[in-house]
């Protein structure tokens, strides 16, 4: 089964999702924030849709490991995540954090070595990020 990974930010949450080997990550999209109820509800829809059994969120440590300001509003989004996973029968898919910190600035330098336009960095940075956090959660399991 597939992993999904996310980077929950404020604005956006990228999304990416692994093979079915959970070797590579590939990015998905990039959804707009409207409201955690919608929001986990479109995130429920890509679960299903790629039959993903774990959700891997990356957690925004400061620098020190300690907690971040955006830390409990990721925590909050975890938990209504799992509670609309548990009312709508998919209690067995597993919810997992990983360490972002510094993912974010891995993948503006991977495109800015890309060559690509700050204009459209902006547009996928989110994703890019995903890809990164699930791709190195994938990398610690094997």
């Amino acid at each position: 089964m597939r992993k999904l990974g996310l980077d929950v930010g404020d604005k956006t949450i990228g999304v990416a999702v692994s093979d079915a080997l959970d070797i590579t990550a590939q990015g998905i999209t990039t959804i707009e924030r409207v409201g955690i109820k919608k929001d986990t509800g479109r995130v429920l829809d890509y679960i299903k849709e790629y039959g993903c059994d774990t959700v891997v969120i990356g957690l925004p440590l400061k620098l020190d490991g300690t907690d971040s300001p955006q830390t409990e509003k990721v925590r909050e989004f975890r938990q209504k995540l799992e509670n609309k996973l548990n009312g709508s029968g998919m209690n067995r898919v597993k919810i997992e954090f990983y360490d972002e910190r510094l993912t974010t600035v891995m993948a503006e330098k991977v495109l800015i070595e890309a060559d690509m336009r700050r204009n459209k960095r902006k547009d996928i940075i989110d994703r890019q990020a995903a890809i990164i956090i699930l791709q190195s959660y994938l990398d610690s399991i094997r």
